[in-house]
């Protein structure tokens, strides 16, 4: 007897190129057995229960939530329930995803303010009125010594050691605290309480979704299909998008900055954002990259596109043409280049000093202090009236000029 599985009915195939648009597990294998485990279960004709979890670790939603906020909608338009766990109780362990250190827990008071923000954004992507929100420490917060001796037992250290940064940081001899290694299994336990058919992340999530089938298996459940997107770049077009690392473009930014933030990306970052941030569909995110590459299309050309079709997907087509225009106006009749070079925000600045003293050519806070007094200093076209003007909370991508030839594109 053959143990081929049942070829999957048409119309369930074709529900699930829908549902798995653009998932990348990073193992050709990988992915075709969670398609296949999902294809059954979409075969069942029940309701799926698909979540994903956001730790606060911002209190802004960002294109790069958006990427697999977009995947989570997917299932939503496809009648399944769907689950927001708001990490409440994981953010303060620190999700040491990447992380080539113990990344600091949060504060309760910064949980809590950032927790407040990200289920109203997440509504820019999800129905709100068939969305439930759910924080993890209504189940984590309860458990007991016994509870998380238990659920400890699910993985060996071997299996931790597996990952990537763990072992990278444990053959370097950098510290790894055993609080970490609560990280991966309090997601799981996420998965458990919600007994969850699906949970969907970003690729550099992949260890903690699968940890959470080890979980639900050592609790007799049936291990949840994990899918993954891809990782969106922040508009340095080099680390992830992380506030953390002032290089996002925020979902609540207003047309102009949203506009002036695409412009900032480099070129080399431009098929990244048509692919996962445009809204176009693959074929249309290509075709628009094959003209790009054949040099058809004007890399200048191309971000400005890129632009509209990011503002207008976010605010609308009304927004897109006057943020447009309002960036023509400022940086093309002020002569300003395209290409800049990138000035990093010191860490700490608050005010202008702190911004123009960290510039090339400034040699002390002495003469960044005398540049601003004589007014020869402008952020985005508006001229620094004195030395101690706040910053603005938002930088990245914005434009320091100082005099007629020092200008510089934050980051």
């Amino acid at each position: 007897m053959s143990d081929a599985p049942t070829p999957l009915p048409p119309e369930i195939e074709a529900r699930l190129d829908v549902l798995t648009t653009g998932v990348d597990l990073g193992d050709p294998k990988l992915l075709d057995a969670m398609r296949r485990d999902l294809g059954e279960r979409l075969r069942e004709g029940r309701t799926l229960t698909v979540y994903l979890g956001l730790d606060p670790t911002s209190p802004n939603v960002h294109l790069g939530h958006a990427v697999v906020l977009n995947c989570l909608k997917r299932f939503q338009d496809d009648g399944h329930r769907i689950v927001l766990v708001i990490g409440d109780f994981t953010a303060s362990i620190g999700d040491p995803s990447g992380r080539s250190k113990t990344r600091p827990p949060l504060s309760r008071e910064e949980i809590e303010h950032h927790a407040a923000t990200y289920s109203e954004q997440a509504f820019k992507v999800l129905d709100r009125s068939r969305t439930e929100v759910r924080y993890n420490s209504e189940w984590l917060a309860g458990l007991d010594l016994e509870g998380v001796v238990r659920l400890a037992a699910s993985m060996t250290l071997a299996q931790m050691l597996v990952r990537e940064d763990f072992r990278k940081r444990h053959e370097e001899g950098v510290p790894i605290h055993l609080h970490e290694f609560l990280y991966p299994l309090a997601q799981g336990y996420d998965a458990c309480h919600l007994e969850a058919d699906v949970q969907v992340g970003g690729t550099d999530q992949l260890f903690n979704l699968m940890a959470g089938r080890d979980v639900m298996k050592g609790r007799g459940l049936e291990p949840q299909v994990c899918l993954t997107m891809p990782i969106l770049p922040g508009t340095d077009g080099k680390l992830k998008m992380s506030k953390s690392y002032g290089n996002d473009i925020g979902l609540t930014l207003e047309p102009a900055d949203m506009f002036g933030k695409v412009m900032s990306i480099p070129d080399e970052a431009m098929g990244d954002f048509f692919r996962l941030a445009s809204g176009l569909t693959q074929a249309e995110a290509e075709a628009r990259l094959a003209v790009l590459a054949d040099g058809s299309l004007h890399p200048r050309q191309a971000k400005a596109e890129l632009g509209r079709l990011i503002v207008a997907r976010w605010h609308d087509e009304e927004a897109a043409r006057e943020a447009e225009a309002a960036f023509d106006k400022q940086f093309k009749e002020r002569e300003i280049p395209d290409e800049l070079p990138d000035l990093a925000v010191p860490e700490g600045a608050a005010v202008a000093l702190d911004l123009v003293a960290a510039a090339p050519g400034v040699k002390s806070r002495g003469e960044a202090r005398r540049l601003i007094q004589g007014g020869g200093v402008t952020l985005n076209g508006d001229r620094l009236e004195a030395w101690d003007a706040p910053l603005p909370g938002e930088l990245a991508g914005r434009v320091l000029k100082i005099g007629k030839r020092r200008i510089f594109r934050l980051s």
